[in-house]
């Protein structure tokens, strides 16, 4: 008969080595706002501090903490066991030794269970990371698994359950469940929670997940250590899981195993001693023998894989050597060999295929790479230090493909101090030369220097080995284990691995006066004033902030009085000098129109006209130049909190037409409050002005966004007029010569131009690197000898791309006109962005290549349905795709009419003047040519 629940929840917590993890654990649960709570704390039976500390907290809170003694010493597992065993509450949490329930974790699991009848409910749970430090992070794959309340009728749909370590902290279970199926933790194992959490999943028949961070302050990792016993508990997991039939899980918990806890256990390897690293080698080998097969090495990056074979293998020099790969991506390590085509890590065991599959790093791309380019391994084997003079010695990684000729070399060393780019000093190396696939070198650094080399504050310097050969030359960094360098003084290793060096004063007056600038800049009064000034400094630059700004240009600036025939330019937020309002500025231009132009650019002035007033986006210049302005011209959005002066005229030329759903049709401005929508009115409001291009823009932007007909402008986008005149010439005089830019980037004639722009998919990334939906690499494979791929990403983004043989993919993403990149283009594959649109009017062909389009038009909306209303193919899987363009010149005949219809439709005004238009309607005849202002350009900073 079991024991009647007289608390809702039992949280067991062993009692181990540290006193202080115990009372915070034991105090997180009494201080958790739900009240019918217990802490069941186990005595393991080990004499100690521990126990004394477990009865104290049994003795202060009698009624909310039992302490349950072993008879015996007792392993971890057996005393969890224990603590299950005497739990009374309805559910049964177990607290690792340090962790800490959140505040309300156990009322939200509660809850939960409640609501839903769920036996099992968890949540998320976070680490302590490594290092030692205060910081906690909790694993990926938890996003996606908590991202909402959710109950799990299949594990099929939450398989992360039992495929990774999910339910080994964060969870609660009924404790009548623990009874039914015989829950206990298996004592013959080291890391019986991971074993234990998979049998709770599997063994209750109602389970729910909730977002709420459950516990934190979990152990810090230590992957060296503990991943050969975590193999034996992920090898019991995957027995149960077979046992069981799901095989599919079981596939999934062996490549997760890899992922979560081989790889970050390799990636330890430079920190480790060389014993260390056997140790860790020999403790995995035998679980990998046997297991790395194609299967679970497909959905790694080639380095991984190549990691995991040779762990399997037991190499551990060659797992040292990937480790660095790993941290340093797209770095050759090793000693590349190229056979029939291919490129691959090492040549041993190349006679066997699977190890070939596994070995073939060829979409790396070093073989395509030059001296100058490439980022090389230079390894320290070396370090010796004597009489304030460090001897080094290297080597560095260099596969026949770079240097076949083997030309003579030289080298020197580059020694610059951290934080301040010039200053440093050359080093001489003595000796380098080829050693097989290696170069090796030596060199000897005096580790003394002049007093103003080195400056007031002590300064870590890094020494870099420069390589000339044959015309080129290439920068490696030097990497050591901390056990090559040892205990030398004036020499380290940072936590990335990179050789530091810390230079002292040469001569004992430059030594005394040096010591005596650190006393003066350091002892009490000294570090007073620089703490004042470091406020002064804050204050300082809280003037500068945004705040402040926004309230000066609100209460001062935009009261200011107009500057006649002043106009302020901006594209994409002042990302770039394109689109239409480059179009207008330049029509201005041509005129010769009495107009002081001023452009604003986000962080680089680089490709902006030299012919208007250059201004930092959000500076004080910038404010200035908006609030006086008698003219605005962009094509997004200024900023929505600044306010148009009343003197100012508003032209939003916009971006593109609309296929997903824009404005406050938008499901997500659908959900915002009130408040938020009216941001949105106010920014809108300011447009006078607004450009369309088709009627298909009166019904949806203009619709979505509120903006009355009387503002709007059917005279088609200015940038468009390009290829309204591009088109007319293919026309009259065929497709060559191309544009300039071809010749720019270096795109023979014989080459068909493919131009690659996909839409933004998710909130800005500041330019962060994301992973396109094409696979680029495969292109060059496939079409690399006829056609040059130009990739354009999105101006939210930046494209992630592979190493390429020369001349087959370039990406262009930078360049500020993409009117330019379009009319260069003879195809382009896109899937939905607006640049469909444009493309439309130059009458060539285009493919959508869209693999999520459903999903996205599901989520976003979308105006129209693309796969009916399409000017080309639309195709969803890469081999789609590449079949599509390799038979696109027969097949495009069947599109020409869709595609005519389809421009049509959507840019009826896109007649080739709208740049003309836009400003006889903006300036009329205010602003003749009789007198020109001056064109000296003005570069304001911010």
């Amino acid at each position: 008969m079991s024991t009647p629940d007289l608390h809702d929840v039992s949280c067991v917590v062993v009692a181990g080595a540290d006193v202080d993890a115990l009372r915070q654990s034991v105090r997180s649960v009494l201080d958790q706002t739900m009240g019918n709570v217990e802490a069941v704390v186990v005595d393991p039976g080990a004499d100690g501090p521990a126990r004394d500390a477990a009865r104290e907290l049994a003795a202060d809170q009698p009624h909310r903490v039992r302490l349950v003694r072993a008879g015996d010493v007792l392993p971890v597992a057996a005393a969890r066991n224990l603590g299950l065993d005497a739990a009374r509450g309805r559910y049964v949490i177990v607290l690792g030794e340090g962790e800490l329930l959140e505040q309300h974790a156990c009322r939200n699991l509660f809850d939960a269970a409640r609501r839903t009848g769920a036996e099992l409910v968890a949540g998320r749970w976070t680490r302590l990371t490594e290092g030692g430090g205060k910081k906690e992070r909790g694993p990926g794959w938890q996003d996606r698994l908590h991202a909402r309340t959710r109950s799990v009728e299949n594990l099929c749909d939450a398989p992360e359950l039992v495929t990774r370590d999910s339910l080994t902290a964060g969870f609660c279970v009924r404790r009548d469940v623990l009874d039914r199926a015989r829950l206990r933790y298996a004592q013959d194992l080291d890391h019986s929670e991971v074993l234990f959490g998979v049998e709770a999943a599997l063994g209750v028949r109602a389970l729910t997940l909730v977002p709420n961070l459950i516990t934190t302050h979990r152990s810090a990792p230590a992957p060296a250590h503990e991943t050969p016993a975590l193999a034996a508990a992920n090898d019991r997991v995957a027995g149960l899981l077979v046992s069981l039939g799901r095989l599919d899980l079981a596939d999934l918990r062996e490549r997760s195993f890899l992922v979560d806890h081989v790889l970050p256990c390799a990636r330890t390897f430079p920190r480790l001693t060389a014993e260390e690293r056997r140790r860790a080698t020999d403790g995995i080998a035998p679980y990998l023998e046997g297991r790395v097969d194609a299967r679970a090495l497909n959905a790694l990056d080639p380095v991984e894989r190549v990691c995991v074979r040779l762990l399997a293998d037991g190499d551990t020099d060659g797992v040292l050597a990937a480790s660095y790969a790993l941290a340093r991506p797209g770095t050759v390590v090793s000693e590349l060999t190229e056979r029939e085509g291919k490129v691959y890590w090492r040549a041993d065991g190349l006679d066997d295929p699977r190890v070939r599959e596994v070995l073939d790093v060829s979409e790396l791309g070093h073989q395509h790479e030059q001296l100058a380019q490439v980022r090389l391994l230079n390894r320290l084997t070396r370090c010796d230090v004597e009489a304030g003079k460090a001897v080094l010695e290297g080597r560095v990684v260099l596969p026949g493909g770079l240097l076949p000729d083997r030309p003579p070399l030289t080298a020197w060393l580059d020694v610059r101090a951290h934080g301040a780019r010039r200053r440093g000093f050359r080093v001489p190396v003595e000796e380098v030369h080829y050693d097989g696939g290696t170069v090796l070198w030596r060199a000897t650094v005096v580790l003394t220097a002049r007093l103003w080399n080195l400056g007031i504050r002590d300064r870590a310097w890094e020494p870099r080995l420069r390589l000339a050969a044959d015309g080129q030359d290439v920068t490696t960094e030097l990497v050591a284990e901390p056990e090559t360098v040892g205990q030398s003084q004036g020499v380290g290793v940072t936590g990335a691995n990179r050789l530091e060096l810390r230079l002292a004063p040469r001569h004992r007056a430059a030594r005394t006066l040096r010591a005596a600038l650190h006393y003066a800049t350091h002892f009490r009064p000294a570090r007073g004033l620089r703490l004042r000034l470091r406020a002064l400094r804050k204050r300082w630059d809280g003037l500068s902030g945004k705040g402040v700004k926004l309230r000066v240009y609100r209460r001062a600036l935009r009261r200011l009085p107009v500057s006649k025939g002043s106009v302020v330019f901006e594209s994409h937020m002042g990302r770039c000098y394109g689109d239409s309002p480059r179009a207008v500025h330049q029509e201005i231009v041509d005129r010769e129109l009495r107009l002081r132009c001023t452009w604003a650019y986000a962080a680089s002035a680089d490709g902006f006209p030299d012919s208007a007033r250059l201004v930092r986006r959000w500076s004080w210049r910038y404010l200035w130049a908006l609030a006086r302005a008698e003219f605005w011209i962009d094509n997004q959005g200024f900023p929505h909190a600044l306010d148009k002066p009343r003197h100012t005229t508003y032209l939003q030329t916009w971006h593109g037409s609309a296929y997903k759903r824009m404005g406050f049709d938008e499901a997500r401005l659908k959900t915002q409050n009130a408040p938020q929508r009216e941001h949105l009115r106010q920014a809108v409001d300011r447009f006078d002005h607004f450009l369309v291009r088709s009627e298909h823009d009166v019904n949806t932007l203009a619709r979505a966004y509120g903006i009355p007909d009387e503002r709007l402008l059917r005279c088609g986008y200015p940038r468009n007029d390009r290829l309204v005149a591009a088109r007319a010439r293919d026309e009259t005089s065929g497709r060559f010569p191309r544009p300039s830019v071809a010749a720019d980037l270096g795109i023979p004639d014989h080459k068909t131009v493919v131009l690659y722009a996909p839409t933004f998919r998710g909130l800005p990334k500041t330019n962060k690197a994301v992973q396109l939906p094409l696979d680029v690499r495969r292109f060059a494979e496939r079409f690399g000898d006829t056609h040059v791929l130009l990739v354009r990403a999105h101006y939210s983004e930046a494209a992630a791309l592979p190493v390429c043989p020369p001349g087959t993919v370039i990406d262009v993403s930078a360049h500020h006109d993409v009117s330019e990149l379009l009319c260069l283009a003879d195809v382009l594959v896109t899937d939905y962005s607006s640049i469909m649109f444009d493309f439309a009017l130059l009458d060539r062909p285009m493919v959508h290549f869209a693999p999520d389009l459903d999903a996205y038009a599901a989520e976003r909306g979308s105006y129209f349905a693309l796969r009916d209303e399409a000017g080309g193919p639309v195709v969803e899987t890469q081999e789609e795709l590449l079949r599509v363009l390799a038979t696109l010149k027969q097949a495009d005949r069947a599109w020409a009419q869709r595609r005519r219809a389809f421009a049509a439709r959507f840019g009826a005004y896109d007649r080739g003047r709208a740049a003309a238009d836009v400003v006889d309607a903006l300036f009329g005849e205010r602003f003749g040519n009789a007198e020109r202002f001056g064109s000296t350009a003005k570069r304001d900073g911010a």
